[in-house]
């Protein structure tokens, strides 16, 4: 799945930038400039996303972007934590049977699946591959498509 996000920009009185996900609740954000408002979006959608994690809740699709619409994605690592996430929760798979598969101890994989916590790309592809999924990172355009670079 791809995790770009189209969000809503609408300025409020005072020039206040609003920015909000339709797919995501909750994630809203809103500074006095857009593109400080879209730097915000980034960030606010990627700690909204990791309390889904936290929450065990399933991650919301993105759904097609409509005129108006920019999107917002998160960074690499942070897409293939959720990414992670999914797959652990569809096939019913614990992080204990997981840091099994992988031979690492439970508080690693516990890192693994926290998207607040920096990890290693290469370590959480080889968690993904574990469960039979695999990362695929694509670029876009900035006219349609803003995302965080790492």
């Amino acid at each position: 799945m791809k995790y770009a996000y189209p969000c809503q920009i609408t300025l409020h009185e005072g020039n206040e930038f609003v920015v909000s996900f339709p797919d995501v609740p909750g994630a809203l954000t809103a500074a006095n400039d857009r593109d400080e408002a879209l730097e915000l979006a980034e960030d606010v959608l990627s700690t909204v996303l990791a309390g889904y994690v936290k929450l065990r809740r399933p991650i919301p699709v993105p759904g097609p972007v409509a005129d108006g619409q920019e999107i917002v994605a998160v960074d690499p690592v942070t897409a293939a934590k959720l990414d992670l996430h999914s797959a652990l929760r569809d096939q019913g798979i614990t992080k204990r049977a997981l840091a099994e598969r992988l031979g690492l101890s439970d508080t690693t994989v516990g890192r693994l699946t926290d998207p607040r916590h920096r990890s290693h790309i290469s370590l959480v592809t080889k968690a993904l591959r574990a469960v039979g999924r695999t990362l695929v990172v694509e670029s876009g355009t900035l006219t349609r498509q803003r995302s965080r670079q790492s």
